[in-house]
């Protein structure tokens, strides 16, 4: 108990076990806006987001609009942006924008 008589809380890690969130999913799985942005689609996350809102990504054929869609390995994601159709497949994951050279081997243009 703390000290104002409450339970204390779980943490995040005991949180993510026990909704299963720490499985092989959530190591294999990423937020479609954090992925643009990661791999430099986009420039930012918020572009992502707007990207996605708007209508103007498509996963593995399906219109997305919530930028927190789940994206995973082999996926196929179809952008429209900057005047152009690009055709992607999801080759790994980042949890940080990287350098041009590594987001060009976690992608596969199509």
């Amino acid at each position: 108990m703390s000290r104002r008589g409450k339970t204390k809380r779980p943490s995040s890690a005991a949180n993510a076990a026990a909704t299963g969130a720490s499985g092989p999913d959530a190591r294999h799985a990423q937020r479609l806006d954090k992925w643009l942005w990661c791999v430099r689609i986009t420039r930012t996350r918020g572009e992502a987001a707007r990207l996605i809102e708007a209508g103007h990504v498509r996963l593995n054929r399906l219109k997305v609009k919530k930028p927190a869609a789940p994206l995973r390995i082999g996926d196929v994601l179809t952008v429209a942006c900057f005047g152009q159709v690009r055709v992607y497949r999801v080759l790994g994951f980042s949890q940080r924008r990287v350098s041009a050279a590594i987001a060009a081997t976690l992608r596969e243009e199509l």
